[in-house]
């Protein structure tokens, strides 16, 4: 990477040669050739090279693994500065040297500029300079921050420059300065038309090469980072979330793709806690929670929703029998056959209860027809249990299911940093109970009126009577449904 440095930083000596032999070609005066261009290379070659040494001295040691990105941070974000700030002088140098020798050796009148024309050459060629350099370095930090970024995992966090800056002083020195030198030509020459047509033709070959090296260099250090910043955009908005992309520009957009990174962090994390959430709680709940910020997460509401809670029928004789790694197997491959008729409905497991689960239809998340719903989800789950064994031991599961419509309250409840969504109410309690009221009736499931009323004549219902309810004062209306008859047609 220092070499690639030192060949940015010291490639104008070779524009500078090339324009020097332009001239002279054009001129045909090669006397001075020998002094002129060994003056060039020792200032715009090897003192440029000497001096972009110990500017890149402190990168090369973090990369020899000699220091920390940080102390090498700064030196690298000023590096296409810096460097252009050497170059500029030795231009300035080379340029002064070259105008005055025609003066002091009393050379060839080529070789002898009016003021005007030797004032102009004195800034236009050191800006030209400078300009140059700091593009081509500023491809480079490009290469070497996407290379610090590959090797070392670092992107830079220190922005200097600013692109409307760079943005305008390109626009300048391309447009402007091969207009102002021609300009000051055409006034210095006007009673010398050889030397004016000489004179002019110069600079309009000096300018083409000039705006075509320098464009191209401006072209890829101001478009380049935003390509790839675009490209990561694309990536991110496809819903690829692994994407870190390098920050390869000292500048605001440096600055935004930083930003741009960080927010990919952020939703990759905010997708860690999703999914993390989701093992504990079903995914549309931990979902929805995410989703709300503030009071709101805390907030209750009431909405109308069906409960269901299931439970294994002589768990705990299950429980005695078998070993315990055998029986959490066997309890796993059940919860997850129960939970998939559940999801599949419509409905949301808030909790699981031991061997069982309490599950919500229409709340959190929108379930059209929810009470029919929950009772094809209850029909499915006995259906799907009733089929098979679970385990290594193969142990037949049999479910108890109870489902309640009605008004039901939910909301985040707890305390400190330690929150829990619940849902809490009346019909939560109706519906914990008639999955206990299994027992007695020798049934499998069992719905309240609310939810039998919801239903229609959709499901074969069977009404079992009023019994008393522990927790309520009054008699509840209770029906059972056969699992093994179709749902009718409303």
């Amino acid at each position: 990477m220092r070499r690639l440095y030192l060949a940015a930083a010291t490639s104008s000596v070779l524009i500078d040669q090339a324009w020097h032999l332009i001239f002279l070609a054009l001129t045909g005066v090669w006397t001075m050739a020998p002094v002129t261009v060994t003056v060039g290379l020792l200032l715009q070659g090897g003192a440029v090279y000497l001096v972009a040494r110990r500017l890149f001295a402190p990168i090369q040691r973090f990369l020899a693994g000699a220091a920390s990105f940080e102390e090498a941070q700064r030196p690298i974000t000023q590096l296409p500065l810096r460097t252009a700030q050497v170059v500029a002088p030795a231009a300035l140098g080379v340029t002064i040297f070259r105008l005055s020798l025609g003066f002091i050796l009393g050379g060839p009148a080529f070789f002898r500029p009016t003021v005007a024309d030797f004032i102009s050459l004195c800034i236009i060629l050191p800006v030209f300079y400078f300009t140059y350099t700091y593009f081509v370095v500023s491809d480079y930090l490009s290469r070497l921050c996407a290379f610090i970024f590959r090797h070392y995992g670092r992107n830079l966090e220190l922005f200097f420059g600013s692109y409307r800056l760079k943005l305008i002083v390109a626009l300048v020195v391309i447009s402007i300065a091969p207009l102002a030198a021609t300009i000051v030509d055409l006034f210095s020459y006007a009673d010398d038309a050889e030397r004016l047509k000489l004179e002019i033709t110069t600079d309009v070959s000096l300018a083409l090469i000039g705006v075509l090296i320098t464009g191209y260099f401006i072209g890829r250090s101001l478009l380049r980072p935003v390509r790839i910043l675009s490209s990561g955009m694309s990536e991110v908005a496809g819903g690829d979330l692994s994407v870190q992309i390098p920050v390869i520009s000292n500048d605001e957009v440096g600055e935004l793709t930083g930003q741009f990174n960080r927010m990919v962090e952020g939703l990759r994390e905010r997708e860690r806690i999703r999914e993390t959430f989701g093992r504990y709680v079903d995914e549309s709940v931990a979902a929805t929670i995410l989703r709300r910020q503030g009071d709101e997460v805390l907030a209750g509401e009431t909405a109308e929703a069906t409960i269901l809670f299931t439970d294994i029928a002589g768990f705990t004789t299950i429980a005695e029998h078998l070993p315990p790694h055998a029986l959490v197997k066997a309890l796993n491959e059940y919860l997850e056959t129960v939970l998939e008729p559940i999801r599949a409905h419509g409905g949301v497991v808030n909790t699981f209860i031991g061997d069982g689960l309490f599950a919500s239809f229409n709340m959190p998340l929108a379930c059209a027809d929810h009470a029919a719903a929950a009772v094809r989800a209850a029909i499915a789950i006995q259906r799907a249990v009733g089929a098979r064994v679970f385990g290594d031991e193969g142990v037949a599961l049999h479910t108890r299911i109870g489902i309640s419509t009605g008004p039901v309250i939910g909301g985040s409840v707890g305390a400190g940093q330690r929150l829990s969504f619940t849902l809490l109410g009346d019909t939560v309690n109706l519906a914990s109970r008639l999955e206990e009221l299994n027992k007695k009736f020798g049934s499998r499931i069992l719905v309240s009126q609310s939810t039998r009323e919801a239903c229609g004549q959709r499901f074969a219902f069977q009404a079992l009577g009023e019994v008393a309810v522990r927790g309520r004062s009054d008699m509840v209306a209770v029906f059972s449904v056969d699992p093994n008859e179709q749902e009718r047609t409303p």
